[in-house]
């Protein structure tokens, strides 16, 4: 792997060194027009299918680039967009001209509107807010139109504070009927009039917006803005491709080091809203089981702190800065749910501990048999010497000693695995068939790859069943997709996986010029490969397809790489020679039997309702600013939401257990003892894992029905 790295770099650097960049360019002391330059030309010749420069995509970048810029429109007036439209078919020309006057006018007009929007928040936050007067509040921003007079825009910001404000407000008023204040020795209920809360509630909107000034528009320079555009241009090749400033190159090379810190969780910024992308196994979120994927972080406080910081608007690194912290600190994260309700989540914040993220396996008996349990929540690996650690070898090991237990059958759970390397899945692939090709790999302008396992022996020759969901992705995809192909398993989980079926390499631009006074200028993530199925098609898009469909609560959230910006779309070419996996199982039977299950499952029919009801919630974007209906509105959600709290009370008689390694390092490791003790609990109220399970056993029963009926004949 890291050969083809250092041969991949050569052809880069050949590719680059076949164009000269201007001296016109060069010399300009301002490095945007030599940045524009070099990320163009490396997006032309080297991404996976690059785009034209043309008016088509030029309206694109027009229309993402001022939605990033202002995606409340809060800011902009109707004259400053009509100003603008002049760009909106001469951005492609620009770029090959390396111009970026469109970048400067946007720019320094918006500059200009946020100093004047300062004086818009603070003179409506000095009148009170009425609470009892009827009106509403669209959160759905997209749809919303520039207005036209600085009149119209103050009072777009009146209602968009006064939707802010209602929340602390209503937060206030809950918080004052559980306090109690001390009055001769005596414990009384605190008593503030509606007045001086919602005084205090707006005083807090105020602050709040104060410190998003303060510590971020005030503090955001040319470059930052400028990043910003750059973005826009390389993602729309695709949502993997991205421009890297040199503050931005240092963490994505801090998180390829493992070394993370904080509450565990992988951030991201979706409009004005910062959104959970990923819970990272192992880590405070992680352990604290209250935080999941698709909640929204609303504010952020610290422990010991009074008031909260609202983060919605704020840019994601000044949000991170609120979240991150020392290990042992706490943060209290107010946080809008998946189901639509908001609630506090305190997190102590910790580094996260990697031993998580490595393969761990179970036993449980099912029907009087013994099965297998191995988790896998990423494809690790160290690419500076593949002989250490990694996943492949990792789960090897696990297979033998569960081998050693005699299991007859193995669930591989592949639940919100994100993916990893490449080599650890045609490992991993191999242990489960005799040899043949795993996947396709084509890359630019180049004959396509195949990848197989060579090595003839089968580490597990039994039943298996294959656990995805929604976030099971890129190598978690490609390993689901072989199995699937070779009817090796039988895929139990979403209605599809994510879908990424696309790889990107790390490009350092500052070796594409030779003795620059620029200083650094960052790097390119570039998609440069894509994957496709042994059968010939893609797990770009369409992701795998499970062969047992269960639902969960994602069912109807869109989190994929179809939900994505310009995603790449997909696509099949020719399959490649493979034979199925020659066993007695009967897959068909199996699958039917399983499905038949499904149906009539109580829980799944329970947490699909829920599913359904999380997509009305996510789709409701009207919010009542009279607080008497808001509270009622509420209320209402809380009430509807108690209604799937059995979702989390589903409990199986099943009982998980460690093996007998672990149980020996339970001695010394209590923390070890713990974390397992609750993966065994979570597995026993696991809906999908109990299936699994009923899967494994109709295939030992089919397997050995089928194979007497052969041997009699």
């Amino acid at each position: 792997m890291k050969r083809k790295y250092k041969i991949l770099m050569l052809v880069l650097l050949l590719a680059f060194g076949s164009c000269s960049f201007t001296a016109k360019v060069d010399n300009d002391p301002n490095k945007d027009k030599l940045l524009i330059q070099i990320v163009t030309m490396a997006l032309a010749q080297l991404h996976f299918q690059p785009k034209d420069f043309n008016n088509d995509f030029s309206k694109d970048v027009y229309k993402t680039y001022l939605e990033r810029l202002d995606p409340l429109k809060r800011f902009f007036l109707k004259s400053d967009i009509e100003e603008f439209q002049k760009y909106e078919l001469m951005i492609d020309n620009q770029l090959r001209d390396y111009e970026i006057t469109f970048f400067n006018i946007t720019h320094e007009r918006l500059v200009q509107r946020m100093l004047e929007a300062q004086t818009y928040y603070k003179e409506v936050l000095e009148e009170p807010f009425d609470f009892t007067a009827s009106e509403d509040f669209d959160t759905d921003y997209e749809n919303h139109e520039y207005v036209k007079t600085k009149k119209q825009l103050k009072e777009r910001w009146r209602k968009l504070l006064k939707f802010s404000t209602i929340a602390s407000y209503d937060e206030l008023i809950t918080q004052q009927e559980t306090d109690t204040i001390k009055v001769d020795g005596k414990a009384l209920k605190a008593k503030k009039s509606f007045k001086e809360i919602e005084v205090e509630a707006r005083g807090e909107t105020l602050k709040n917006l104060d410190v998003y000034y303060t510590d971020y528009i005030n503090d955001m320079e040319r470059k930052d803005w400028f990043s910003m555009y750059v973005n826009v241009i390389v993602e729309e090749f695709d949502p993997h491709t991205s421009y890297l400033a040199p503050v931005d190159k240092d963490r994505f090379d801090q998180q390829m080091s493992g070394k993370l810190e904080g509450i565990g969780a992988r951030l991201q910024k979706r409009m004005d809203y910062t959104k959970i992308v990923e819970v990272i196994s192992g880590g405070p979120a992680w352990r604290g089981q209250q935080l999941e994927v698709g909640d929204i972080i609303l504010k952020v406080r610290q422990e010991g702190e009074a008031a909260a910081v609202s983060i919605v608007g704020m840019r994601i690194d000044d949000a991170i800065k609120l979240i991150k912290g020392p290990k042992g600190t706490k943060v209290i994260l107010t946080v809008k749910k998946v189901d639509g309700t908001i609630k506090d989540i305190t997190i102590t914040r910790d580094l996260v501990e990697l031993e998580e993220t490595y393969a761990k396996s179970s036993t449980v008996v099912k029907d009087g048999k013994n099965f297998g349990v191995i988790n896998l929540p990423k494809f690790y690996i160290d690419f500076e010497d593949y002989n250490k650690r990694n996943s492949a070898s990792d789960v090897r090991q696990e297979i033998e000693r569960l081998k050693e237990q005699n299991i007859e059958g193995l669930v591989l759970d592949l639940r919100n695995n994100g993916g990893g390397s490449l080599k650890t899945v045609v490992d991993i692939a191999g242990l489960f068939i005799k040899d043949g090709p795993i996947v396709q790999v084509r890359s630019t302008n180049e004959p396509k790859e195949v990848l197989e396992d060579e090595d003839e022996s089968i580490v597990w020759d039994g039943p298996l069943v294959i656990l995805v969901n929604e976030l099971s992705a890129s190598a978690s995809e490609i390993l689901a997709a072989a199995m699937q192909d070779y009817k090796r398993a039988i895929i139990i989980g979403s209605k599809q996986t994510y879908g990424k079926g696309t790889v990107q390499n790390i490009l350092d631009l500052n070796r594409m010029v030779r003795n620059s006074s620029h200083g650094d200028l960052g790097a390119i993530k570039i998609t440069r490969q894509k994957f496709y199925r042994i059968n010939g098609g893609s797990t770009q898009l369409e992701g795998v397809k499970s062969d047992v469909v269960v639902p969960d609560r994602y069912s109807f959230v869109e989190i994929g790489e179809r939900d994505q910006h310009n995603p790449l779309p997909w696509d099949k070419i020719e399959a490649v020679d493979y034979d199925f996996w020659n066993s007695y199982f009967d897959y068909d039977t199996t699958i039917s039997n399983s499905k038949a299950r499904m149906a009539n499952n109580e829980q799944l029919k329970l947490i699909e309702k829920n599913a359904r009801w999380i997509k009305t919630q996510m789709d409701d974007n009207t919010y009542s600013l009279n607080y008497a209906i808001y509270k009622a509105e509420q209320k209402a959600n809380e009430k509807e939401a108690e209604e799937y709290d059995a979702i989390g009370k589903y409990k199986t008689n099943l009982t998980f257990e460690s093996l007998p390694y672990e149980k020996q390092l339970f001695k010394k490791d209590t923390v070890l003892k713990e974390k397992r003790v609750r993966w065994h609990e979570s597995l026993s109220q696991d809906v999908y894992m109990d299936e699994a399970l009923n899967v494994l056993n109709d295939l030992k029963m089919t397997y050995e029905i089928k194979k007497v009926a052969t041997l009699k004949n």
